[in-house]
């Protein structure tokens, strides 16, 4: 009986796998109540890694090609099972095989706006998607932390807890780059490579390398986005400062034509029509003289003959003007209240 028994017997002389390329990361080789013949051969395909589990306890590693498994070769298995010379009769093993190769195209991106901190705006609310690409790197790290004892472990599987990682360390990946958000938002390989040194360790920690990382968009406030444009702007011009003058009064002057509204002008309410083009003649007179020599100097000049034909509202409004110069440290407290007494005698 039990010889009949043994003939019965099925004995595995070849091991592999043959990917269906349906996203699967991790697939048992069906033992059912087959058993491994002493010198049987593994096969091992490239973009393949192998895994002998004997009892729960990860044994032996193979990576590509074809192995002989013997105990030379199975070293690790050969001493949970105690073998203290050549195995001559079958035994039983399970073992699992890893897919090695890039998972590409993997989304992710932020549902909802999500809350970051900035050094130079504090907390900001924003949305971001792109997609990044991904191996098992460690196969044995990744079966006793992610696919354990599952006959198939698709990447589908995986999708969600990756997402994850993505979102909960893009804050600090932006706080560990040193960078300031802006310049991150507005150079989105940047961004991904911040991302990236971020979330290396953590997927380390699973056992899976990041291959690639993109961001693919990046949604700002409307208020951050204004200054994201202006920064654009700047940077066409460069270090020129006659152009960054330029380029502030163009965008200063409609402000000051609209006149009257909110006390949170540009120069509040007292100024009026009459006061913008008054400060729109001061900037004028900075940018003729080119920003040659002694700006503040100028701007006080400038100030000064633009007040001798100014009606006495006008007066007061660029009185306001060369405060937000003193305010801003550009005229001395002895500058403020020589100009401030030529001025009050306009309105004598």
């Amino acid at each position: 009986m039990a010889l009949m028994d043994f003939i019965r017997k099925q004995f595995i002389d070849i091991i592999q796998w043959t990917e269906a390329g349906d996203g699967t990361l991790a697939w048992r080789f069906p033992m059912a109540d087959m058993e491994i013949q002493n010198g049987g051969q593994l096969v091992v395909r490239e973009s393949q890694m192998a895994v002998f589990v004997n009892e729960g306890k990860v044994a032996d590693v193979f990576g590509p090609g074809t192995h002989k498994l013997t105990t030379q070769t199975l070293p690790v298995l050969t001493y949970l099972k105690n073998w203290d010379k050549l195995f001559e009769s079958p035994f039983k093993s399970d073992v699992y095989f890893f897919s090695t190769r890039q998972q590409i195209d993997q989304k992710w991106g932020t549902p909802q706006p999500i809350t970051i901190r900035d050094k130079d705006f504090g907390a900001v609310r924003v949305r971001a998607f792109g997609n990044y690409a991904y191996r098992i790197a460690d196969p044995k790290l990744f079966h006793t932390e992610i696919s354990g004892t599952r006959d198939v472990y698709p990447a589908a599987d995986l999708d969600g807890q990756l997402r994850g990682l993505v979102l909960q360390n893009i804050s600090n990946a932006i706080a560990a780059s040193g960078i300031p958000f802006l310049d991150l938002a507005s150079n989105q390989i940047e961004f991904a490579k911040a991302l990236t040194t971020q979330l290396e360790p953590e997927m380390a920690k699973l056992g899976i390398k990041l291959e690639s990382m993109t961001v693919q968009s990046v949604s700002l406030p409307e208020e951050l986005q204004k200054i994201l444009d202006q920064k654009i702007g700047m940077g066409m011009v460069g270090n020129d400062m006659g152009k960054f003058m330029q380029y502030q009064t163009a965008q200063a002057i409609p402000k000051f034509a609209e006149g009257g509204g909110g006390g949170g002008g540009i120069a509040g309410d007292a100024m009026g029509l009459g006061a913008g083009v008054a400060l729109g003649q001061v900037l004028a007179q900075n940018l003729a003289s080119g920003l040659q020599g002694n700006a503040a100097a100028s701007a006080q000049a400038a100030a000064v003959q633009a007040a001798a034909t100014l009606k006495p509202d006008d007066v007061l409004a660029t009185l306001e003007k060369l405060g937000e110069l003193k305010a801003k440290g550009i005229l001395t407290d002895e500058e403020f209240a020589a100009k401030k007494a030529e001025l009050l005698k306009k309105l004598a």
